[in-house]
């Protein structure tokens, strides 16, 4: 990812959490048959290895986990984003110098990829993957609310897959080569912008 130094994410635990946030990542790999990609529910277990290690299924039917990949796998987290106009810049009535640009925040993270099928670890991933996303629920759902022998049967339809992380390039562009006062005429645009997602991005401007 190209990342001009006043956006880089350098410090790990802001990285994973806006992997955390981002929830879901697209997988891309490199195989025989050219690029293939999945948007997948990821789960971060950030214990395991020095960056961390991710852990996602595909269905049986997908035939990315075939497709043996040439080289390392990159997952896509994306995350708050917005288009910024140049009206909002106090800039724009000094020099008119001004144009578009687009705010955004995202995270790459690439490593070796194995796809596996054994049932226990597929249990595994699927139930702390719906445990991470029920904990914030009033009425959580759990896999073992499930009768074992369908949850046994479902299981069969997917491939797990497991994913060290090597390298991460984190980038968080958000108005900072801005000055001051064309950064609070973004936020204020932004902050009144019928979309929830510009009102986050919004938040995330640096202000002074």
């Amino acid at each position: 990812m190209y990342i001009p130094p006043a956006f880089r994410i350098d410090d790990m635990a802001d990285i994973h959490r806006t992997m955390r946030e981002a929830r879901s990542a697209t997988l891309v790999t490199a195989t025989e048959e050219g690029l293939i990609g999945t948007l997948l529910p990821i789960l971060l277990d950030e214990s395991e290895g020095r960056n961390g290690t991710l852990y996602a299924h595909v269905a049986r039917a997908n035939p990315q986990w075939k497709l043996v990949p040439f080289s390392e796998a990159m997952a896509i987290f994306a995350a708050p984003e917005a288009y910024v106009t140049p009206s909002w810049y106090a800039t724009k009535q000094e020099t008119h110098r001004v144009v578009p640009t687009w705010n955004y925040v995202a995270v790459h993270a690439y490593g070796p990829v194995e796809f596996f099928d054994d049932a226990d670890r597929l249990l595994d991933v699927i139930t702390r993957l719906t445990d991470l996303h029920e904990e914030s629920r009033r009425d959580r759902w759990a896999v073992a609310d499930a009768p074992a022998e369908f949850i046994k049967a479902q299981l069969k339809g997917i491939v797990g897959l497991r994913m060290p992380i090597t390298r991460l390039d984190g980038k968080r562009k958000m108005s900072q080569n801005r000055n001051p006062a064309d950064r609070a005429g973004v936020i204020d645009g932004l902050s009144k912008s019928d979309s929830p997602e510009d009102r986050v991005v919004a938040s995330l401007i640096p202000k002074g």
